[in-house]
């Protein structure tokens, strides 16, 4: 356990399990207390006293928000529940996707697909706005955004979803240079990581799937929490505006599979 961010508070959204939990559980490791958001109130609970349990902090460190991300009160309700706790918001890692819709954009239902942007894209610029108003504007802070490989190259299958990462990567580039200098903004973009979230991109192939890449597996939770902790730390202080791919060389094959 190291002191990167001691004294600093973090809000990761979508955190009661997958990617999220794995960024939550990385930066409290890192001296960092935690808010972690999800809608489920049993799992983010749940969530919260599991990695109290795993990294050893105390359980006050991990605040466990019951949260829609996708919901205007929800979200003011959560970043003052951060700043009631804890009393700052330095980081803010907006992790909350969801992909309800698979194969061509023409047979899409619209109402599936306007939920998806509103959840993947609009609910980060709110987050964004409010932590934004409420600490980083007169203190500063780092933010990073969760977006994907899907949203660098066209999929076919996930489509909708890869254009709401893609506009998440836009807005990314247009938070940075809007809240620069004080607030850094960037955005990682994994290829397939083994969570709940992405099974239905290699159950039962997983063997197959982990050949088209270049380091021949699939990634994991903390591959990424290890890079977005990077991107939100002082390491990263001239980086911003930023998408880095951690895909296990996947793009550099010229390929999405």
């Amino acid at each position: 356990m190291t002191d990167t961010f001691a004294g600093k508070t973090a809000l990761v959204t979508g955190a009661s399990r997958g990617i999220g939990l794995g960024i939550a559980h990385e930066l409290l490791t890192l001296g960092a207390s935690v808010a972690i958001t999800g809608r489920k109130p049993d799992a983010i609970t749940g969530a919260a006293r599991t990695l109290a349990q795993d990294t050893g902090v105390p359980p006050d460190r991990v605040l466990a928000l019951a949260s829609n991300a996708g919901d205007d009160d929800d979200r003011a309700s959560a970043v003052a529940a951060v700043l009631e706790r804890f009393g700052r918001v330095d980081v803010l890692v907006n992790n909350t996707g969801i992909n309800p819709v698979f194969g061509p954009l023409v047979e899409a239902d619209l109402g599936a697909v306007r939920k998806i942007f509103d959840v993947n894209v609009v609910a980060a610029l709110g987050f964004t706005q409010l932590v934004w108003k409420a600490w980083m504007a007169e203190h500063g802070g780092s933010i990073v955004n969760v977006a994907s490989v899907g949203g660098l190259r066209s999929t076919g299958v996930i489509a909708a979803y890869g254009a709401s990462k893609a506009a998440l990567i836009r807005l990314t580039e247009e938070l940075a240079w809007q809240l620069g200098p004080d607030v850094r903004v960037n955005a990682v973009a994994p290829a397939v990581v083994k969570t709940r979230f992405a099974e239905a991109l290699y159950t039962g192939r997983e063997e197959e799937a982990s050949r088209q890449y270049p380091l021949k597996r699939l990634g994991t939770p903390e591959d990424v929490a290890r890079l977005v902790a990077f991107l939100a730390s002082d390491a990263a202080a001239w980086i911003t505006g930023e998408t880095v791919r951690v895909d296990g060389g996947l793009l550099a094959t010229g390929t999405l599979g």
